[in-house]
């Protein structure tokens, strides 16, 4: 249960993204559930609530909450009941979609940022997140298939391992290296074929291979 305090901080920062990109009633209401400052490292906690990218160690960052809210609202979560995250980072994103799917897998290569992640989700009781130390690029077969799949990290291509654990009509949503710029790309799987749509650019970290214990 989030207190009083906190969702004053959240209902507010909810406010000023709704004032960028105009959030759909549910995802609006997962970000004020969700405890921003318990993501961000405490020497940052002043700065938790604005809308920018934080350092979160490990030369990673935590996204900015605007961008939380795009990924997340681009998923169209609505009925659906797992999603894959790849690259967890601080947690925040997932802490998010906690709000809004039964289930959250969530894939991190950086072992010291997914123990971090871990004793957050713990201490918020954040009972339906399910974490994983891996190359995000594997997916995690044993649950698939996921309705929805999310990259919290930019690809230049998205393996085909991914595609395959993403369910019929599901939705992939990642940040495409294109040139020199990033695009959030919405991909959606019809029988055979994905379907590609370009939505806006972005700035994120790229993802990377292999796994740091």
């Amino acid at each position: 249960m989030t207190d009083k305090v906190t969702i004053i901080k959240t209902t507010r920062m909810a406010e000023e993204i709704n004032k960028k990109f105009v959030l759909r009633p549910i995802i609006k209401n997962a970000l004020i559930q969700t405890n921003r400052e318990a993501f961000v490292p405490l020497a940052m906690r002043h700065n938790a609530y604005r809308l920018d990218a934080l350092p979160i160690g490990a030369q990673q960052y935590i996204s900015s909450p605007l961008t939380v809210a795009k990924m997340t609202q681009y998923l169209t979560p609505e009925g659906c009941d797992s999603v894959l995250e790849i690259g967890c980072g601080s947690g925040y994103q997932a802490a998010v979609l906690s709000h809004l799917f039964r289930r959250v897998f969530t894939i991190e290569r950086i072992e010291s940022l997914l123990r971090d992640a871990k004793e957050r989700f713990r201490h918020l009781k954040l009972g339906n997140i399910h974490t994983r130390t891996d190359d995000g690029q594997n997916g995690w077969e044993q649950y698939a298939p996921f309705e929805r799949i999310l990259f919290s990290a930019s690809a230049r291509a998205i393996p085909q391992k991914l595609f395959d654990q993403l369910k019929e009509g599901g939705i992939l949503i990642a940040p495409m290296e294109k040139g020199h710029q990033q695009i959030i790309t919405r991909f959606t799987k019809r029988g055979n074929k994905i379907i590609e749509e370009p939505l806006e650019t972005c700035d994120f970290v790229p993802i990377l291979d292999g796994v740091i214990r």
